[in-house]
């Protein structure tokens, strides 16, 4: 397998972590919620605590894998994530899985951050671009596959059973990264400042418009996406009545369209710039979500009028989601652990704070149409008044740098 594939395929693998993490027990949720004795939106927010740790996980360890190399950091939070799954298995109550769901999400935030780091160190501009979209070919079999997976587990065993296997794969992957993951940041490159310095590194970055912009952006775009994660089964299930296999298969034909367009990404990309399609995708997803919300209100076209115009959000979520964090990376080469910590801690924070949201709304169609059109709205008005996107530099190909 040529190099650049391998690496594609184990880092999306890493990667990978966290949507298997965040979607296997989706379809779960209904049942989860009559075990547990609780409330839908009360078992929402053991998926808001993941994103949580998500996002506090990578703040941390996106300076740690500056300091110390990428190769180490990753593989101690993955065995983290490996031990809270392993705990998962036995939780008593709500209280102490949405806890552990927080240790999950401060362990796969290891791969999350990291992986795109490791991209970061070995490409730049249009080249970084490609190669996150290969990432994401890898990283979009997990939505498709997680919750068939999970709903096909539960056949068969209870919620808990989904945690075991969790587990499983985290002790592969560790053995995976110690076997044939090299390290990219040799120590000439590293930059061990301690915590003041990590501090001025990140006010470095707030001071960056641009930078600061397309965070943002991303973060707004990813809220899209959790809206349909933390929705989409009572909606399935209880809106339309499908059941958990069923559903498992409905959101992982969505998650198609999500990957078709992380695919087609690097074919625009050599006509157009990657701001170019950013700008276009964003658009194009509140102009679905619209869409949606109609569609919900005037109750016309059922299911499958709900289940397309998810799609075509999904779609164009797809197309922004590889440019926003390449455009953000490329500002700051020299700190790029730093810099992908605080764009993947925004994304994930801001998914922890919309995934609550569309259950206080309502938890149907309207509500995750409604945080989609919002959220892709103010993310329009960020690319016009802050990013400015016809400024940012018409980047160029740059040759991959040796592998350490």
């Amino acid at each position: 397998m040529p190099g650049a594939a391998r690496t594609a395929l184990i880092l999306g693998a890493f990667v990978a972590i966290g949507p298997l993490t965040i979607d296997m027990y989706l379809p779960a949720l209904p049942t989860i919620t009559r075990e547990l004795e609780t409330t839908s939106a009360a078992v929402q927010l053991t998926l808001t605590g993941t994103l949580v740790g998500l996002a506090l996980g990578q703040l941390v360890l996106g300076p740690v894998s500056d300091a110390y190399g990428r190769r180490r950091p990753l593989l101690a939070g993955t065995a983290l994530h490996v031990l809270a799954s392993l705990l998962v298995i036995i939780a008593p109550n709500l209280a102490v899985l949405g806890a552990l769901r927080v240790l999950q999400g401060v362990g796969t935030a290891a791969g999350a951050v990291i992986a795109i780091a490791i991209v970061r160190d070995l490409y730049d501009g249009r080249a970084a671009a490609r190669m996150l979209s290969r990432l994401f070919l890898v990283l979009g079999a997990a939505p498709v596959l997680a919750p068939t997976i999970g709903g096909e587990m539960l056949r068969f065993t209870s919620w808990r059973g989904i945690f075991a296997l969790l587990a499983v794969y985290g002790v592969v992957m560790v053995v995976v990264g110690a076997r044939l993951l090299p390290e990219t940041l040799p120590p000439e490159r590293r930059r061990s400042s301690g915590v003041t310095g990590t501090l001025r590194g990140y006010r470095e970055l707030l001071r960056d418009r641009a930078y600061v912009g397309l965070v943002l952006v991303a973060g707004l775009t990813m809220a899209g996406l959790f809206s349909y994660v933390s929705g989409s089964a009572f909606v399935y299930q209880g809106q339309f009545g499908l059941d958990e296999q069923q559903f498992g298969l409905l959101f992982g034909a969505g998650a198609v369209w999500l990957i078709a367009a992380t695919q087609l990404n690097p074919v625009l990309l050599g006509r157009w710039s990657p701001a170019q399609i950013l700008v276009a995708g964003t658009a194009a997803g509140a102009l679905a979500g619209a869409l949606l919300v109609v569609l919900a209100v005037t109750s016309t076209g059922g299911l499958w009028g709900v289940a397309l115009s998810l799609w075509a959000v999904l779609f164009a979520c797809g197309l922004a989601l590889p440019n926003a964090p390449a455009l953000a990376l490329s500002r700051h080469g020299d700190a790029a652990g730093t810099a992908a910590a605080l764009l993947g801690a925004v994304q994930f924070g801001v998914g922890a704070l919309v995934s609550p949201v569309v259950g206080l709304l309502g938890n149907d169609a309207a509500a995750i149409g409604t945080v989609v059109v919002t959220a892709l709205t103010l993310a329009i008005a960020l690319l016009v008044v802050v990013v400015r996107p016809w400024q940012l530099p018409l980047d160029d190909d740059v040759q991959p740098v040796a592998v350490h």
